[in-house]
């Protein structure tokens, strides 16, 4: 694999973590492990021996909306320590995420700034309902208001002089056109340019369908079997009738590198405006 994110629930719940990094990194050419950060000694742990992978901290906002949204008390302290004890040993491939929502809209762009201030990456999603997330009502009411919290980032990533910062700020365009309940704004090939595994082995397109779709079960099946599978093809063909279009970063970026031509059109059109807007 290119890229593979070990991500939860919480993953350093679990006790055999570095176990799985360890088989994980010598199948993917870069990992990183999606935390909430609560486990600081764990984690700690883990990057004393490991420093060839990567880290995104779930924080929510500043600290009243982070520590509300994630019930955690001193969450965002927590996180921040832990970020900080993180570069402080070494750590390259550290940074922050963020699900934008009408409770924590108003702190994207300072929590962009600040994440920018720390050297450190920022990655963006937003509410999505699904049977990995055991939700069917997540829902933004105030559409507006984070469509203005989204594009105040978007301009701020147009301005800087990182490439890969202009392709993020597409990405976060992506989330707006989600949110007003758009099409993709690129097709969804996963199943084919990438997949889910759930802990009980079974290999999934993804973890943003409705319905648990299993290509087969690694318990049952090596890898390569179940990949050239006639499950595997009813599975990929089954994704491109999905309605969900979902916009999250597992799927639009194989999607972004698969179709470079419009994200670079559309980054072309924004710089030479001058600034963004959202468009419908």
């Amino acid at each position: 694999m290119t890229f593979a994110n070990i991500t939860g629930g919480e993953p350093f719940i679990r006790k055999d973590i570095e176990e799985i990094v360890d088989v994980v990194r010598g199948k993917a050419g870069r990992v990183v492990v999606s935390s909430n950060g609560y486990f600081t000694d764990r984690i700690i742990s883990l990057f004393k021996k490991r420093r060839d992978i990567g880290i995104r901290l779930s924080i929510e906002g500043l600290q009243v909306a982070n520590d509300t949204i994630r019930g955690i008390k001193d969450g965002f302290d927590k996180g921040l320590r832990t970020l900080l004890t993180l570069v402080d040993m070494g750590v390259k491939d550290v940074g922050f995420g963020m699900t934008v929502q009408e409770m924590n809209a108003d702190d994207l762009v300072a929590l962009y700034n600040l994440s920018n201030h720390m050297g450190m990456e920022f990655a963006t999603a937003t509410l999505h309902n699904s049977f990995y997330f055991r939700k069917t009502d997540n829902k933004i009411d105030n559409k507006e208001k984070v469509q203005k919290a989204f594009e105040a980032l978007v301009n701020k990533l147009l301005k800087s002089n990182s490439p890969k910062k202009w392709l993020r700020a597409y990405f976060n365009h992506g989330l707006i056109n989600y949110i007003h309940g758009k099409p993709r704004l690129l097709p969804c090939d996963m199943g084919k340019n990438g997949f889910f595994l759930d802990p009980y082995g079974d290999v999934l397109p993804c973890n943003g369908m409705m319905e648990k779709m299993s290509m087969g079960n690694l318990n049952d099946k090596s890898f390569e079997e179940i990949w050239s599978s006639e499950k595997a093809k009813e599975v990929r063909t089954a994704v491109k009738k999905c309605p969900k279009n979902c916009w999250m970063i597992g799927s639009a970026a194989p999607a972004m590198r698969d179709h470079p031509k419009v994200p670079l059109a559309w980054i072309a059109r924004y710089k030479l405006k001058g600034g963004y807007r959202y468009e419908e």
